[in-house]
């Protein structure tokens, strides 16, 4: 496969190259990145032919979207596609330190959730304003669902809901200012709650449809049935596939780690390197739209475009499946070429 390769959102006027560049580490995400890097990761991405950015006000406290503003809005509006997202309100804040949700030397601007009508258009102005870019392509709802607000998850639910985040979402899609909505979150569950009450075109679901974890398998089949695009962020689960010991940003638990051993010694095996399989496998499935990876560095990003152009062998993928290592009925790469 190749990265510049496109897809389209079944139901909306948005083709997306079949890798994206993920922006959190443009905010500092565990350590300082400078701007240098930054720019260099995203030249790197660009020469490669991807033309898919997703950022987010969260991301280093507004430092993301400032940064990759500034690299895309001297490039022609027409050749990429963005996407960035609602929920949080940034607000001024002197008192911010110099590490704060996992970003480092963060921004003076406190994440205040608001997924509520206003919070969602002051949000929206906002990112405007930082991006540079009046018309975003897609929109998320950012980190809704009960892992990330635990007890408050309802009340948050019912600022969709009952005060108008929803609303909102429509009356942006439905005069042009966007091109498709969704919700950008880590559980599939929230997802399928929210097609219940709102029309969302596409998802970006991070880390629940990956070559480790595939509880979400019969989830995927109905958003192909009902034509919602799944943009599947974190293929390396937090990069437990891709070399370290992290898993849902934590330490790994034992049977986790002894399941990536399993993978591993099925690549090994075949010789597969097991950052390829873990960047194809989620596109073998037919609503899956793109697949975006967070890259800090020019190099970064030239690894991940080697591994997701690897020619994986249709024995590798028998092999997991013989050992019980891919879900049943789970699609892989070789039967949807």
């Amino acid at each position: 496969m190749k990265v510049a390769e496109k897809r389209a959102l079944p139901r909306r006027p948005v083709e997306i190259t079949l890798m994206g560049l993920g922006c959190a580490q443009m905010g500092n995400l565990y350590r300082k990145t400078s701007y240098e890097e930054s720019a260099g990761a995203f030249k790197a991405a660009w020469d490669a032919g991807i033309r898919y950015y997703d950022t987010a006000p969260f991301y280093g406290f507004t430092r993301s979207e400032r940064r990759l503003g500034t690299m895309l809005t001297d490039l022609p509006r027409d050749d990429y596609v963005l996407s960035t997202k609602v929920g949080r309100v940034m607000t001024p804040d002197e008192t911010i330190g110099p590490e704060e949700d996992g970003y480092v030397e963060p921004l003076p601007f406190r994440p205040v959730y608001d997924y509520t009508y206003d919070g969602i258009m002051r949000s929206v102005e906002a990112s405007q304003q930082r991006l540079g870019i009046l018309k975003p392509d897609i929109l998320y709802i950012h980190d809704i669902g009960s892992m990330t607000h635990g007890d408050k998850h309802q009340h948050y639910w019912q600022q969709l809901t009952d005060g108008g985040g929803f609303r909102a979402l429509g009356k942006l899609r439905d005069e042009g200012l966007t091109k498709a909505v969704g919700l950008g979150v880590n559980e599939w569950e929230i997802i399928r709650d929210a097609l219940q009450v709102f029309d969302i075109d596409v998802a970006m679901l991070a880390g629940r449809y990956t070559l480790l974890e595939q509880q979400s398998l019969a989830f995927m089949d109905e958003c192909r049935k009902l034509g919602v695009g799944i943009v599947v962020a974190g293929p390396f689960n937090s990069g437990l596939l891709a070399g370290n010991k992290k898993f849902n940003y934590t330490e790994a638990p034992a049977d986790i780690l002894a399941r990536v051993d399993e993978l591993q010694a099925a690549c090994r095996e075949e010789g597969v390197s097991l950052q390829a399989a873990a960047l194809q496998f989620p596109l073998a499935h037919p609503a899956a739209i793109t697949i975006v990876s967070g890259a800090r560095t020019a190099d970064q990003i030239k690894s991940n475009v080697d591994w997701f152009a690897e020619e994986i062998p249709a024995s590798f993928w028998q092999r997991l499946k013989e050992r019980g290592l891919i879900a049943d009925g789970a699609p892989v790469p070789h039967e949807s070429a």
